[in-house]
């Protein structure tokens, strides 16, 4: 897409907000902007940016929980549906009830990017005196179900459930939200409460039957996201195949999601939330250290293009909203097409090792590791996060 479309995308943009005002022939529609301080407004953005970042952090792991109780696609689905939007809120009965509509809405208006969509524009935070007193209401509930999600996520991860309160909130999420299938359509109730934590460190007891297998999910899990970083997030852009495929792009946060993408595998891999060396318990120490030369080769590759796909996205051309052509784009894919190769053939050959038990034995501490230190942990940051994200957005109106 050339500036001149994007400029374009951002007119339409802003006459779909001009026309939350007057969304619907109802004379009964509150026209009124919210009654708030810029300064809350700026601070709920930063928190945005900071829960963000956090969300971005457990990407490599959206196994378990975040895929089987579809809170990947309800607080990550992107372009926003700007049309959906606007009719929600020119609906009544929607919003008069819209604590519990918002738990089985169009994934297209929810999430992270359902209120990045209010609360910023080109890179900065809203006017104040844009904002309708109808999107403050959308805003607020759309921040506690997200809240919700991610409570879900700590609950449902905790192998111990050490948080009597938010697995209570679990438990409610679970009974009162509704499955997503590939076309981001609500389905059918969700599946009853899983402790995936608990899964995950006792092999046979759940969705992996040997402790190999549940290490294996480790790289497949970054595999993933590297992809879909590569492929998708700054593939489709890139190749215009999908111009409009860009994410967080009222924010202009689009970079320092992918590169939040990558830590969260190195986060993975290195077994550490914020790990600059792998761990004594991490899948890639146990390969530099297992006396095999196989694996030690393979692994040190993995943190050279690790490395180099981190160093590569970093310094794309920024914003991507606006430089999604750049010859910066391709050199960050190409490296992480390197680093899903690299993680390809060490899967290959960890794989060849099922059925060792000093292999099996060694992935049980690798396994219980990833749990405590890299989900659970990633995961209670970021509920604590998104409810400090809720709060501030409820206080744009009081502060």
């Amino acid at each position: 897409m050339t500036i001149k479309n994007l400029s374009k995308m951002a007119a339409m943009a802003a006459v779909v907000v001009a026309g939350f005002a007057s969304c619907s022939d109802d004379d009964d529609v509150n026209t009124s902007t919210v009654a708030g301080t810029q300064a809350a407004l700026d601070q709920a953005c930063a928190d945005w940016k900071t829960a963000r970042a956090n969300w971005e952090n457990t990407e490599a792991f959206l196994f378990g929980a975040a895929d089987v109780y579809s809170i990947d696609p309800h607080t990550d689905t992107w372009p926003v549906d700007a049309t959906a939007l606007s009719r929600v809120l020119g609906d009544n009965t929607f919003m008069n009830d819209i604590d519990n509509q918002i738990k089985t809405a169009s994934v297209g208006i929810l999430g992270y990017h359902g209120i990045e969509y209010v609360l910023f524009r080109e890179g900065k935070p809203r006017n104040i005196s844009q904002i309708t007193d109808l999107e403050y209401k959308y805003v607020c509930a759309v921040a506690k179900d997200l809240y919700n999600a991610t409570a879900t996520l700590e609950a449902t991860w905790d192998s111990e459930e050490s948080n009597v309160e938010r697995h209570k909130i679990a438990l409610a999420y679970i009974s009162s939200h509704k499955g997503v299938n590939d076309d981001d359509e609500q389905t059918e109730e969700l599946e009853g409460y899983t402790n995936f934590g608990k899964a995950f460190k006792n092999p046979g007891t759940g969705d992996w039957e040997t402790a190999l297998d549940a290490t294996l999910e480790i790289i497949a899990g970054c595999q993933d996201i590297i992809g879909e970083v590569g492929d998708s997030k700054i593939g489709l852009p890139y190749s215009h195949e999908d111009d409009t495929y860009i994410e967080s792009p009222y924010a202009y946060n689009s970079i320092v999601d992918f590169y939040d993408n990558i830590i969260s595998c190195k986060n993975a891999l290195y077994g550490g939330v914020g790990a600059t060396t792998p761990n004594a318990k991490s899948l890639i120490y146990f390969c530099l250290n297992s006396n095999n030369s196989t694996l030690k080769s393979q692994a040190e590759a993995v943190q050279a293009k690790l490395d180099n796909a981190l160093a590569k996205i970093d310094a794309m051309k920024k914003p991507f909203a606006l430089y999604y052509s750049d010859s910066s784009c391709g050199a960050a894919i190409d490296a992480l097409g390197e680093l899903d190769d690299a993680l390809e053939t060490l899967k290959t050959t960890l794989s060849g090792y099922a059925g060792n038990a000093t292999v099996e034995a060694q992935c049980k501490v690798i396994n219980a590791n990833y749990v405590d230190n890299v989900i659970l942990l990633t995961y209670r940051t970021l509920a604590d996060n998104a409810y400090k994200l809720y709060q501030s957005i409820l206080d744009i109106k009081t502060k």
